[in-house]
């Protein structure tokens, strides 16, 4: 394959949601070489068994129901086939992927840009939080792809901005969450504005709450069912729990930060004050972190983002905002200060360590107020957690290769 040959296998450890695939490699689907030369560039070794099941059902233009964990490559999965099918030479929009954060949206579309780089294909990252008139400027030239969140796409489409007439491929990624009540009739007033005929819808979700089924009913033709969910938790990741009184969880988590080897961590918290008042008694501990929610400006949340990326930071506080599709490899444990009271949220949540296959760990800590939702989300996902012993064994949660 001349200048884009696929990279040396890593020998870092993944988990078989990752490796147990079929053999197949990216060669073996006729991609465009321009597109493989990217993947490749991008690091991207063998198919992971969602892209496996995907990439050959998205190129035949098959509307796909996909239900697959976060960090197993669901984003790979519909962007390089999407990519594969975009026309370079005709300037319109062809293909639309919504996502329900800014900070998804962000990262997707960066993925894109990536894999497409050699392709000449032009992506648009489209979100609230930002300036309309850019965005309208920007769409004065060609634009290939769009990713964006809900609210904003459907703004583009109303002025106009975003033509929809040649619009083939769309993909629903976090599907449940946009189907939930503060997306829905955004997402249904999109759809209205694409072609009834030759649109291949693509639904890519960790759950499938009834929201999901009654529009896969609705606006879906025969879609492909791909389910990958042996299990709804991730491989990888090793879940305990602390039982303990809200007055001890502070001094908890002090004794978590000396006892275990943390690459990065992520600290969910209910509540946005919450999360700017652990974040301070952190700092205040001795251990610097970054807190992130949902009342910064865009500018702020893209910037503390970034720097937790480029590891300026150990730890990051956080409210709900950061559980979707976010993937932040050297993340290795996750602590949920505050207890999650539903199981689609305890998932995504723990789902930001154990990427793309790799070890996590999840500790819960879990008050008298918890009990109730700790033994449903514990029921509904048909999982078992442990209480957290006095050593945590190291080889559960410490990849080698990502360690400090």
């Amino acid at each position: 394959m001349g200048d884009h040959q696929a990279p040396a296998m890593s020998t870092q450890f993944r988990t078989d949601d990752v490796l147990a695939t079929k053999g197949t490699t990216f060669e073996d689907y006729g991609l465009k070489r321009d597109l493989q030369k990217g993947i490749y560039q991008l690091g991207f070794e063998r198919p992971t068994p969602i892209q496996e099941e995907s990439i050959s059902e998205v190129l035949l233009g098959h509307d796909i129901l996909a239900r697959a964990k976060n960090g197993t490559g669901k984003t790979g999965a519909y962007l390089v086939p999407m990519l594969n099918r975009i026309d370079v030479d005709n300037p319109a929009v062809q293909a639309l992927v919504l996502v329900p954060t800014r900070e998804l949206s962000l990262q997707t579309s960066k993925t894109a840009k990536d894999l497409g780089k050699f392709l000449n294909i032009q992506v648009v990252c489209t979100t609230g939080g930002t300036s309309v008139r850019d965005d309208i400027l920007r769409f004065k030239s060609t634009v290939h792809l769009v990713v964006g969140t809900p609210g904003r796409v459907l703004d583009l489409l109303d002025r106009g901005v975003i033509r929809s007439a040649e619009i083939e491929m769309v993909v629903l990624d976090e599907a449940d969450k946009l189907l939930d009540r503060t997306f829905q009739r955004n997402i249904t007033r999109i759809i209205s504005y694409l072609p009834r005929q030759d649109k291949q819808l693509m639904l890519f979700s960790a759950t499938f709450p009834q929201s999901v089924k009654d529009f896969t009913r609705r606006y879906m033709r025969q879609p492909k069912k791909i389910n990958l969910m042996d299990t709804l938790t991730l491989k990888g990741v090793t879940q305990y729990y602390a039982f303990l009184e809200e007055k001890d969880k502070l001094r908890c988590l002090k004794t978590l930060f000396s006892k275990l080897q943390i690459n990065q961590s992520i600290i969910f918290c209910n509540s946005v004050k919450r999360v700017e008042v652990l974040a301070k008694r952190i700092t205040d501990m001795g251990s610097p972190c970054f807190y992130i929610h949902s009342s910064m400006d865009q500018d702020s949340r893209n910037k503390v983002f970034q720097q937790f990326r480029e590891r300026k930071c150990r730890h990051l506080v956080c409210t709900d905002l950061f559980t979707r599709g976010i993937d932040v490899p050297t993340v290795n444990v996750v602590i949920n200060f505050d207890f999650p009271n539903s199981s689609e949220t305890y998932l995504h949540r723990i789902g930001r360590s154990g990427r793309g296959g790799r070890l996590g760990l999840a500790i819960n800590l879990v008050t008298q107020a918890n009990t109730e939702a700790f033994s449903r989300i514990e029921r509904e996902l048909n999982i078992h957690i442990d209480a957290v012993p006095e050593e945590i064994d190291k080889s559960l949660y410490v990849d080698s290769s990502v360690a400090e």
